[in-house]
């Protein structure tokens, strides 16, 4: 499987300011090759080359191989959108956001990330030093720091590319490291997570991972926000640009935590995982007005994200069941009803009367589903007669 780190590189005034004119000249190359792509409708790799491999070279100062990497970079962005519009990500053909998108060449920031491959890059992990090219020539000895888990990771596991990266005034390099898949293990049982709003997540064994703290960070980052867009100045666009980015490493932070505790249990256990298959709740759900921006800003897939990767990172299995009534049904003698669950927070069965806490219920229902759902996908195939 893939996994990218993240080092911090720790460059001097002179390597810093010899990056900077790097990213710019790159981006400015971009660019270019962009609006090229734009006007003439080229869109593959090789014929985007063709048009542009020598203007960029001369014209911004690019060596050979920066410049191959930099129209990978353009036709890697109009196929990103071209997925977008496909999937239906930037609305219908008449709407604003749309004519927006494809009316126009895309563009880069200047200080957007760039890509390099081994040519334009390479790592001494052991000295903790890399050797990258810019547009003064090739800077050695450009001294990285990282955590000694992410330092193990990159030595032993880097492959492919390298992204360099400036953000708030700090330089990264975020490579891709290709891990050796761990078998997976024949689980003993299974762990039904179920996911929502108020309780982030709610597991099978009754652990509840509540999310009132978030809700309350959100709603006050959302005040805050509405308080900038008042404003409408430079600077309060800025700022909720920061913002912005702070709410989401926040949320992001909280489901690697639990994400991580889960898994860990499971592991530890000897049995696997087991999630609601969520995808595209949003189109299927209609909401009140009060309530589409907490749907909205719910982090519900990424969480399963990184269920999933973690399992896999550490052998354990995963699957995803029917998320269909798992709220009103009873998992002890099948009645399913709506009135079922009476509150969001409780559930009683109208046949039985088992009562419990609505989110537990679910959860142990994921877990009966993904029980037969893993015998299913277990079972042998039947030789053919």
């Amino acid at each position: 499987m893939k996994v990218v780190v993240q080092v911090k590189l720790l460059p001097s005034q002179q390597q810093a300011a010899a990056l900077e004119a790097t990213l710019r000249a790159c981006n400015r190359a971009a660019g270019h090759a962009s609006r090229v792509a734009y006007e003439s409708g080229t869109r593959d790799r090789n014929g985007l080359q063709k048009l542009v491999y020598a203007e960029i070279k001369t014209m911004f100062g690019l060596s050979a191989q920066p410049a191959v990497r930099v129209v990978k970079k353009v036709v890697d962005a109009y196929s990103g959108l071209a997925a977008s519009m496909k999937a239906g990500r930037l609305g219908r053909p008449s709407s604003k956001r749309y004519r927006r998108a494809v009316g126009s060449p895309i563009g880069f920031r200047p200080d957007a990330a760039q890509p390099f491959d081994d040519r334009c890059l390479s790592w001494q992990t052991d000295a903790r030093t890399v050797s990258v090219w810019t547009v003064e020539g090739r800077m050695r000895g450009l001294r990285f720091t990282g955590s000694p888990d992410q330092l193990k990771m990159l030595a032993e596991h880097r492959k492919g590319e390298s992204d360099l990266v400036r953000r708030a005034g700090k330089w990264f390099l975020i490579a891709t490291c290709e891990i050796p898949d761990v078998e997976v293990y024949e689980p003993a049982d299974f762990i039904g997570v179920d996911r929502g709003i108020v309780n982030l997540a709610t597991t099978s064994d009754g652990i509840n991972y509540q999310g009132r703290r978030l809700e309350r960070y959100r709603r006050w980052q959302a005040r805050k926000r509405a308080e900038l867009q008042a404003k409408g100045t430079r600077s309060a666009t800025r700022r909720l640009a920061r913002r912005t980015q702070r709410e989401h490493r926040h949320a992001t932070q909280v489901n690697h935590r639990i994400s991580k505790e889960i898994v860990s249990i499971a592991q530890r256990t000897g049995r696997g995982i087991a999630v609601e298959e969520l995808g595209g709740i949003r189109e299927r759900v209609r909401l009140r007005r009060d309530q589409r921006g907490a749907l909205s800003s719910w982090p519900f897939h990424q969480l399963g994200q990184h269920l999933a990767y973690k399992a896999r990172r550490a052998g354990v299995p995963f699957v995803e069941v029917d998320p269909a009534y798992t709220s009103q049904r009873c998992p002890r003698c099948g009645h399913t009803e709506k009135a079922n669950r009476p509150t969001r927070d409780h559930f009683r069965c109208c046949r039985c009367g088992l009562a419990g806490p609505a989110d537990h219920v679910a959860g142990v229902n994921v877990r009966n589903r993904a029980r037969s759902a893993w015998v299913f996908v277990t079972a042998p195939v039947p030789a053919p007669t």
